[in-house]
């Protein structure tokens, strides 16, 4: 990744609550209506940089409490729904958590890459981005656009894994497919917001270009020579046409798959889930940006000194402060404002430190 790839701001942070946090401390009830109702859409989007504001307004979250913006996603929550319920999955809404996909469990992968575009979801959908853009002029944010082998399991549930391996060339193709409803779909998105992957990771919000981030949450469950097999060649045509490219993964085990990400032509983002190597996955991806997850579990039950000690510790793994982000995902009604200020309070003492080093920024 070159410098002039990413913000000047070195070491971004960001959070994202769960819920159940929203839905206990600001009212937020996360029904149908807060994804898809226009009014509802920009008055939570609003309510909720107010109350960020309210409690974390000194590290500089809740900027856009005063302002009414056409945002199309859910930008301050971690949750994919409309693509799984485009391709015939059942969503279901719950007041306090994230929508709750219910496979559909298909008899085989076979995935027509015209039909979501036709679903009821996606006239739901076009109907909200047509109203705010009529009303706003223009429109911001994006929605979770998911992943390939999330959607596939979304689609043809746990039998997926003996697909893959009686029939890989059938699920290649079908990969493909649903490869190109997300590229159609994200595309989409981004021609008319500037923005593609905010409701994936918000750390990419600190980057100069959309990051195209493909989440990749279910990559734990299967090798790395499947993933090369019939994931790394989706990956690696997305980096060479979307750039910076990144891949989200949230599960425990990055460094299992270090060496194979290392093979995507342009891997400029990596999200390294909670348990992973960083060192191990530096070693392999000297030159992309590692946006670093913490537990969001963890930080309920840890003390202030606790995870200042745990960031600075993993920080120093990823031995490049302009590489390296950090944040924590879903953290619920239990996290604490004082561990939650623990998170940025740490951070910005450690830009502090490097800036008094003079730590120079990487070199293309």
């Amino acid at each position: 990744m070159t410098p002039s790839q990413h913000d000047h701001t070195m070491l971004p942070v960001e959070i994202v609550l769960h819920p159940s946090w929203w839905h206990a401390h600001a009212g937020i009830s996360f029904d149908e209506d807060f994804f898809y109702h226009p009014a509802k859409r920009v008055e939570s989007e609003r309510r909720m940089e107010s109350v960020l504001h309210e409690r974390f307004g000194r590290h500089g979250l809740g900027a856009d409490r005063n302002r009414d913006l056409p945002i199309i996603g859910a930008v301050h929550n971690a949750a994919g729904y409309l693509l799984s319920e485009m391709l015939g999955c059942e969503v279901r809404y719950r007041a306090d958590a994230p929508p709750d996909i219910i496979p559909a469990n298909r008899d085989r992968l076979d995935v027509d890459a015209e039909a979501p575009f036709r679903s009821a979801t996606f006239k739901r959908f076009e109907r909200l981005r047509d109203t705010l853009k009529t009303r706003y002029g223009y429109l911001l944010g994006d929605i979770n656009w998911s992943g390939v082998l999330n959607l596939a399991l979304d689609l043809r549930g746990q039998e997926l894994f003996l697909d893959m391996a009686d029939s890989p060339e059938p699920v290649a193709m079908a990969f493909r497919n649903i490869a190109a409803v997300i590229e159609r779909f994200a595309n989409g998105i981004e021609a008319e917001t500037s923005s593609s992957s905010v409701s994936v990771n918000r750390t990419v919000r600190h980057f100069r270009q959309p990051v195209w981030l493909h989440s990749e949450c279910s990559n734990t469950m299967i090798s790395a020579e499947d993933y090369e097999r019939l994931v790394l060649p989706i990956d690696a045509a997305w980096s060479n046409r979307h750039r910076p490219f990144g891949i989200h993964h949230c599960g425990k085990d990055p460094h299992r798959f270090a060496a194979s990400y290392a093979k995507v032509p342009h891997l400029d983002f990596l999200d390294v889930g909670w348990g992973g190597d960083i060192a191990e996955v530096r070693k392999h991806l000297p030159h992309t940006f590692l946006n670093i997850r913490l537990d969001p579990v963890g930080i309920t039950r840890q003390t202030t000194e606790e995870i200042r000690a745990t960031i600075i510790r993993l920080v120093s793994h990823s031995a490049n402060p302009w590489l390296t982000g950090v944040c924590c995902i879903n953290m619920d009604n239990t996290v604490t404002d004082a561990q939650v200020a623990s998170i940025f309070e740490t951070v910005e003492d450690l830009r502090q430190q490097f800036t008094k080093s003079n730590i120079p920024r990487e070199q293309p």
